[in-house]
Formats: C-alpha cells, sequence, structure tokens
C-alpha cells in the first residue's frame, strides 16, 4: 500500500521506498553549497547543545533525595517537506537536535524526485546529522507509515516537522490514535507577523512579508503598523515591484490575497495584536526593537531589530525554524532538545530519610483511605524500628 500511495501521489515508482542512509554514497555539492550548509550545522549544533540541562537534584529534607534525568527518545520521524520546494535546512532543525539528544533510530521522510532520488543537499544534511533511514515519500502517507511502521519503514515514537494541512492533520489524528506515536506540535502552513514604524525601510518590509508568502498559497502574512508616518505606499509598491521577480511570485500572490495589514495606534498596541494573533514568526522592525522583548508573550520565533531578518532564523543563526501555527504559539514552544528528550524523576531515601517522611505520608494516604500505600511506608518503619532496638540491646 506504501508503494501504490508513493505512486499515486508522489507520482514516481519505487522498488524501495526506506533506504539505510549508510548504504548510500556521500553526495558531491559545490564548494559554497556545502561551505553554507556546515556553517548552519554548526550554529544550529551550537544552539542545541546549550539546551543541554546539567542533572538537576536536591536533597528536599535530611535523608530524601529526588532527582530529574534525562533520556533520549528511541525512535523518531522526521518530516522534511519537499512539494513546491525542497528544505534540506528542515533536515538540519530536525535532525542535529536529534543527533545530540542521542535518539537511535532516526527515519527521515521527504518526497523523492519524479525519478525517485533524493535531494542531494538533504541527503548531505541526513548523512552529517546521523540519520539513520529515509523514507522517501511524502504527505499524509508518509506520516502514517513511520507512526504504525510498515514492513520496510521502522515505527518510530515520536514525529517532529512541518508539513502541508493533510500532514499537519496526519500528525494530530496519529497522536490520538492506537499507533502509540506523540508529536512535536501541530506545525503547518508557514506564517509571519511584521511590527514596523516609521523608522523601517520599505524594502526591508516587503522581502520580509514575501519571504513567507512564497512558500506557498496556505502561508499567511501580516504586517502591523505601529503608530504614524509609516509609508503605506511605498510598502505596497515594493512588495508589487519584489513580488515581480519572484520564480515563485505566483504563490506569493495567493497568499498575499488573503493576507491583510493592521493599523496600530502605537507599540503597545501592536505587541497586544501580536500576542492575540501568536505567529510563528515575530519581526519586530522597530527603533530600540529590544525594549519590547519582555512584553512579547506568544510567538514560535522573535526577529529583533532592522538587520535581523526572518531568513536568518530559517537556515544558519542556530535557532531552530520548525515552530507552532494556527495561533498554537499560545501553548507551544517550538522543537528544542527536549522535543528529542523525556524525563524521568528518581528519588532515594535513606533510613533517616523514611523515618522524617514516611509518617506523613502514612497519614496522608490514611486520608485517602489507601491502607496498601500507607502500609508500605509503616512496615518498613517498623523494620527500621526494630533493627534500632536490636542494635541497641
Amino acid at each position: 500500500m506504501e508503494y501504490g500511495y508513493t505512486a499515486k501521489f508522489d507520482k514516481v515508482e519505487l522498488e524501495k521506498i526506506v533506504v539505510n542512509v549508510s548504504d548510500l554514497p556521500d553526495p558531491e555539492l559545490d564548494t559554497v553549497v556545502r561551505e553554507a550548509f556546515d556553517v548552519a550545522y554548526d550554529n544550529i549544533y551550537a544552539f542545541h547543545l546549550a539546551q543541554k540541562s546539567p542533572e538537576k537534584s536536591t536533597e528536599n529534607m535530611k535523608g530524601v533525595k529526588c532527582k530529574r534525568v534525562a533520556r533520549s527518545i528511541g525512535s523518531v520521524g522526521l518530516y522534511v517537506p519537499g512539494g513546491t520546494a525542497v528544505l534540506p535546512s528542515t533536515a538540519l532543525m530536525l535532525a542535529v537536535p536529534a543527533q545530540i539528544a542521542g535518539c537511535k533510530t532516526v527515519v527521515l521522510a521527504t518526497p523523492p524526485g519524479r525519478d525517485g532520488s533524493i535531494c542531494k543537499e538533504v541527503l548531505y544534511c541526513a548523512k552529517k546529522a546521523g540519520v539513520t533511514h529515509i523514507l522517501r515519500a511524502g504527505g499524509a502517507q508518509a506520516v502514517a507509515a513511520m507512526a504504525w511502521g510498515t514492513e520496510s519503514c521502522p515505527k518510530v515514537e515520536k514525529i517532529l516537522g512541518p508539513g502541508n494541512q493533510y500532514v499537519t492533520a496526519a500528525k494530530m489524528i496519529l497522536q490520538n490514535s492506537e499507533a502509540m506515536v506523540s508529536i512535536d506540535m501541530p506545525a503547518g502552513p508557514s506564517e509571519v507577523l511584521v511590527i514596523a514604524d516609521k523608522h523601517a525601510s520599505p524594502v526591508h518590509i516587503a522581502a520580509d512579508l514575501l519571504s513567507q508568502a512564497e512558500h506557498g498559497p496556505d502561508s499567511q502574512v501580516v504586517l502591523v503598523i505601529a503608530g504614524d508616518g509609516v509609508d503605506i505606499k511605498a510598502i505596497e509598491e515594493e512588495i508589487s515591484k519584489q513580488c515581480q521577480s519572484l520564480p515563485r511570485g505566483e504563490f506569493a500572490l495567493k497568499a498575499l490575497s488573503h493576507s491583510f495589514t493592521v493599523f496600530a495606534r502605537d507599540m503597545v498596541e501592536a505587541v497586544s495584536f501580536s500576542n492575540l494573533y501568536a505567529p510563528e514568526h515575530l519581526i519586530v522592525n522597530v527603533k530600540d526593537a529590544e525594549k519590547w522583548e519582555c512584553f512579547i508573550e506568544n510567538a514560535g520565533s522573535v526577529f529583533l531589530g532592522p538587520w535581523t531578518p526572518e531568513s536568518v532564523g530559517d537556515y544558519a543563526s542556530g535557532t531552530n525554524h520548525v515552530l507552532p501555527t494556527y495561533g498554537y504559539a499560545r501553548m507551544y514552544g517550538g522543537v528544542s532538545l527536549d522535543s528529542f528528550q523525556k524525563y524521568m524523576t528518581v528519588q532515594s531515601l535513606t533510613e533517616e530519610g523514611l523515618r522524617n517522611l514516611g509518617p506523613h505520608v502514612a497519614v496522608m494516604a490514611e486520608v485517602e483511605g489507601l491502607d496498601a500505600h500507607k502500609r508500605a511506608v509503616t512496615l518498613r518503619l517498623q523494620d527500621i524500628e526494630a533493627k534500632q532496638a536490636q542494635n541497641t540491646q
């Protein structure tokens, strides 16, 4: 069935749909291209490695030690879109933190080319970041294959990555199914919200809006004008001018057709609207942008100041570009090292610790009417008392 869907939706007949990355030769890339992806890899690696938190341990009372330890998720599925544009940058964003976390099985799903090939840049990033398997398929069917497992595709325990509405719907349905799989977040079609004041360049504003609009016709871009003095006509002219020269201008135009502009009296009102909207990407292109950071509550990733285009986060600043959309930034954060780990708590008590804490636990268990819980404590306390009595004889 997986081959049938690949033929139907990806328009290619494949003899082998899943390949082991170790069996594939290293792809040949132009030096400049390889260097760009190497710089991105290094920055993404550094930022996510810095998220590794030391083991947290505390002695809450004498003889009662508790700690929290991280363990990697054993098998993960990474969805790298490739419908209208290949996205090797997404391969890095997902595979690098999986590599740092130590995930043992890493399946990367991406639509194949019409000749069945894997995008060479995606393959380069996959090999560099320790991907173990490549599933040459896209769409909801690729998500399902990773969630349930097939004859050739390993079953994974968590699926991460952005996608179109069908990929996002598949992830959300499968996390509530018997497939026993979790997901990172709802990460659907791309969004950007740009807050601009009179100090922002119309050229830069237009470029930032179009950088998201070109992702696809279902992308959404929002411009929030903060205060007076902004030359709206100049921005509109720049959008039109730049859009005409874009190879993906047709996609951008469709996205722009359902996007909008908001006029805010000042920055307080502009930030308040942004917090309600909860954008995937938030660009704050205003004077002294840094001072507004503490007022931003809901956003996937934030870009402060005139020299911080959203593109740097998409590719190589080091932050992750797999982010919540549809307003889910109100309750989700973007992909991070934590996305590839789960945490266990560990406690250990000494005899003194159980003597100190045990009587309180016994009282609480009695209040709840759970006698076995109470006895698990009181029987041990009796043993401790008996041993102490024996030692004093």
